[in-house]
């Protein structure tokens, strides 16, 4: 790309379940940004969920007319004055919000939580991955390692960066029997992280059969059922009546963020990761006889993230492998239709496939 044709396809979301393919100027990076060639960018139920069928997010989520895409993955071609760490020919992950970088928040890594009006997620509110190049800043990448796929990459953007941060707040071991309710690309990553971090035993539900199956081929659980008015039976069942000591609700909707807690064993923990959607419960007997705990968890920090890229190599696992369709730029619109449906796991828009 030279400075004399500085121009991209780009995907934008109009909010009626359509895609619009449009041609945008990429311009010289600025002072500590990068411009970056994509090379695959997967697709979030966030996007699906506030965008894509019709905008309804507000706030952080309220997007604004901008390259759809948050989970981009690429190589540096060019760097702006001021860099520090990265340079040309680095492959690296963007995180996917911009935060001020000055706010308490962002000094701690969370700048999914900035609330300063200079935040501005990729693909919301700045330009994401859904196009040949992105501008991006130095300080919202993160290096991808030569062993790991610009795909695994992509994961690590946002799903698999949210999921590890809700399952270090409640802690997985060897000692645990895990529940995954809701098996979109996110409760698939609970999966395979979860047994990656030396899970005893994980059970995994969906009202989906499409992606139970998907959970079974791919070897990510133990057991796995659709599910319907007698789940909370078999789930006890799966866990020989003991209930699980990890809990992890990934669908967003009551019924099943209730069952994850009341399969829930004495003294354990859950996870709140699922968006949307409401909570109802009965206190005393849910949560308050039995001591149990509840956390709220929204994406990761970028310390957390770098962290789990490393573990991701030693744990010698591929993100990747959860991605069950891909397609070109040109065909973003088959690709976010399939990603609507729910009947499939991760769905990638890769750019160049030969290239790792």
């Amino acid at each position: 790309m030279c400075n004399s044709c500085r121009t991209s396809k780009g995907a934008f979301l109009p909010g009626n379940s359509t895609v619009v393919m449009k041609d945008i100027e990429i311009p010289a990076p600025g002072h500590g940004q990068v411009v970056l060639k994509t090379k695959s960018s997967t697709i979030c139920g966030s996007d699906i969920r506030a965008i894509y069928n019709e905008h309804l997010g507000k706030g952080p989520e309220a997007y604004q007319n901008k390259v759809a895409g948050h989970e981009p993955c690429g190589q540096i071609i060019e760097c702006g004055p001021g860099m520090k760490r990265f340079k040309e020919g680095d492959r690296v992950i963007v995180y996917h919000i911009s935060g001020c970088g000055v706010c308490n928040d962002c000094r701690r890594g969370y700048m999914i939580s900035c609330t300063s009006e200079h935040r501005a997620a990729y693909g919301w509110q700045r330009d994401g991955g859904m196009a040949e190049y992105i501008i991006a800043d130095e300080k919202d990448l993160v290096l991808l390692p030569d062993s790991l796929t610009y795909t695994d990459g992509a994961q690590v953007a946002c799903g698999f960066g949210t999921v590890y941060e809700g399952l270090e707040k409640i802690g997985i071991s060897g000692n645990d029997q895990v529940l995954v309710t809701g098996l979109g690309p996110v409760g698939l990553a609970a999966c395979m992280l979860a047994k990656a971090m030396g899970a005893q035993k994980i059970v995994a539900t969906d009202i989906s059969e499409e992606r139970c199956q998907i959970a079974l081929e791919k070897g990510l659980a133990d057991e796995v059922f659709v599910s319907g008015p007698d789940s909370l039976e078999k789930a006890m069942a799966a866990s020989d009546g003991y209930g699980y000591e990890r809990t992890v609700d990934c669908s967003g909707h009551t019924t099943a963020r209730q069952l994850c807690i009341r399969a829930n064993r004495k003294w354990g923990k859950m996870v709140l990761i699922g968006e949307g959607g409401t909570l109802e419960i009965n206190p005393s007997p849910d949560m308050i006889h039995d001591q149990k705990t509840v956390f709220g968890s929204w994406v990761t920090s970028i310390w957390k993230m770098e962290e789990l890229v490393e573990r991701i190599v030693r744990w010698n696992i591929h993100p990747e492998d959860l991605v069950t369709h891909r397609f070109t730029l040109d065909q973003a619109d088959k690709a976010y239709e399939l990603m609507a449906s729910g009947k499939c796991g991760k769905v990638a828009v890769v750019f160049d496939e030969e290239v790792k």
